[in-house]
């Protein structure tokens, strides 16, 4: 076992436990626990969006998607930089005027209807377990590499450690782990970057001529077609990454943790350009693992091609950096999955028990216990999930999470700002077609189901043609909200003026 690996991990874990305590020491009202009492700065927030955002898919599933299949594994890199641009021009400001604690606050402000929220909390949970396997999988490779662990072990770790920080720190600590561990990363990045350059004499045409050579691909290795082999599978992920940035929860809940939407605004502006340089270097961590670890080596430690970036650190700089990059990777998960608990935990205790079984009555010590204990059940489903996906790759699970956000949140998130008939029935169509259509294709396409042993969960032909079903699932969304909509003899067009109002100007009546 690695000592200075181990050293590194236990800085990086007592770094995170202090800032959960004196966390837990400020956290006093469910206000406090669900957005930090909306006291962060838009700087803060948005280094914070983007520790959130710069997930395991990123560090490590996109430097391995890279390495393994060149020009396709880029796509992720440049779907995920552009959804911030739908998110600032579209959702940003609204969300934040119109919403308090949660997605479904934000959509209730049009809608006064518990099944409207008890929807939106079912989209929320979803996602968030999605989205947290992700990471969890990602967290059971790293930990497996490094101390010789069994995997079940690795996962039970994180997930646990992931439980502490929400259940005493709640969006305070979140948020500053969160900071911590995008500072960190970032400074990763650029070390790796500048190393590879360096190993390239900082010449950019010598580094895209050598990985040509290097991978058994060839000279294909630069050309698109590798991965996605259809132009409509490729169309069908990206409309995944770039819209469903903008249905995340654990996104959406960090515009709730500033005062107004100018400062929601500038986090956003923080955020992209902090999440545009950190993909631009995913490109040279990519090559650099293609070339300096080799394909091989990156499959043998683990099929996902999740380990690229620790194994190039390790190639290019000795145990220390390898230490260091491993510690930051740990870091990343562990503020992510903080994240996504406290999505899920927050649909659960304030939506749900909150808002409909308690129909608004609920003390603020009743709503703590409630987030606390949906917390733990939120992880405890997360880690039994997490074990069965060891040898997915984690940019492609995100994906999936991407793609439901896309097809079941967007949809109504858009109607409700901008469309004056939208109502209840549509609001509910919209996200139970883009949620269930989402998950239904995914369980019948490539993604679960193939011919060759191995290359999916189960040994099949599968049903529906795409590994990711955005490009039918997102339009199913829509088409739901229409449909919902003007089948249905409910107006709201007095409401809508409000929402309008309120959206656009933050004012409310006092």
């Amino acid at each position: 076992m690695n000592m200075t690996v181990v050293v590194l991990f236990l800085l990086i874990v007592i770094i995170t436990l202090v800032i959960t305590y004196y966390a837990a020491k400020r956290t006093q009202t469910t206000g406090d626990f669900y957005t930090a009492g909306g006291g962060l700065t838009g700087f803060q927030n948005g280094i914070a969006i983007a520790g959130d955002y710069l997930s395991a898919a990123s560090f490590l599933g996109i430097a391995g998607a890279i390495a393994l299949f060149g020009f396709d594994g880029f796509f992720y890199s440049i779907g995920f930089l552009i959804a911030y641009l739908v998110v600032l021009f579209l959702v940003a400001e609204p969300l934040r005027n119109l919403g308090k604690y949660t997605l479904a606050d934000m959509i209730n402000s049009r809608f006064d209807a518990k099944k409207v929220r008890g929807t939106a909390a079912l989209s929320t949970i979803t996602i968030s377990i999605f989205y947290m396997i992700a990471q969890l999988v990602g967290a059971g490779a790293l930990i497996q590499l490094l101390f010789g662990l069994d995997y079940w072990l690795a996962v039970l770790i994180v997930g646990v450690m992931m439980t502490i920080y929400v259940l005493f720190g709640g969006m305070i600590a979140t948020s500053w782990v969160q900071i911590v561990k995008a500072v960190l990363l970032m400074a990763g990045m650029i070390i790796i970057s500048f190393l590879v350059l360096l190993k390239f004499n900082f010449n950019l045409g010598e580094m895209f001529s050598e990985v040509k050579t290097v991978t058994s691909h060839g000279a294909d290795y630069l050309k698109p077609g590798l991965k996605y082999k259809e132009g409509l599978g490729t169309i069908s992920l990206m409309i995944a990454l770039v819209f469903g940035t903008s249905g995340l929860p654990h996104i959406l809940m960090r515009f709730f943790t500033v005062k107004d939407a100018k400062t929601a605004r500038s986090s956003v502006i923080t955020a992209t350009w902090t999440i545009g340089i950190f993909y631009i270097l995913t490109l040279f961590l990519g090559f650099g693992a293609a070339a300096f670890v080799g394909e091989k080596n990156i499959l043998a430690a683990n099929p996902g091609g999740n380990m690229a970036a620790p194994l190039l650190a390790e190639a290019l700089g000795g145990e220390i950096l390898f230490a260091f990059i491993s510690a930051v990777a740990f870091a990343t998960i562990l503020a992510v999955v903080a994240g996504l608990v406290l999505s899920g935990a927050s649909a659960f205790a304030h939506d749900l028990y909150g808002q409909i079984f308690k129909k608004g009555k609920a003390s603020d010590k009743e709503q703590m216990m409630a987030a606390r204990y949906a917390a733990l059940a939120v992880s405890v489903l997360a880690i039994i999930l997490a074990l069965f996906a060891q040898n997915l790759n984690v940019a492609f699970l995100v994906s999936l999470a991407f793609c439901i956000a896309a097809s079941a949140n967007l949809p109504v998130i858009l109607y409700t700002v901008y469309w004056k008939k939208f109502n209840t029935a549509g609001a509910i169509t919209a996200m139970l077609s883009g949620l269930l259509s989402a998950l239904i294709l995914v369980s019948v396409s490539p993604s679960v189901f193939s011919p060759v042993e191995g290359a999916a969960l189960f040994v099949g032909e599968p049903i529906f043609p795409l590994a990711n079903p955005a490009l039918v699932s997102v339009p199913l969304g829509f088409l739901g909200g229409y449909l919902g909509t003007i089948l249905s003899k409910e107006t709201n067009a007095k409401r809508y003026a409000e929402v309008k109002v309120k959206a656009n100007t933050g004012y409310r009546e006092t």
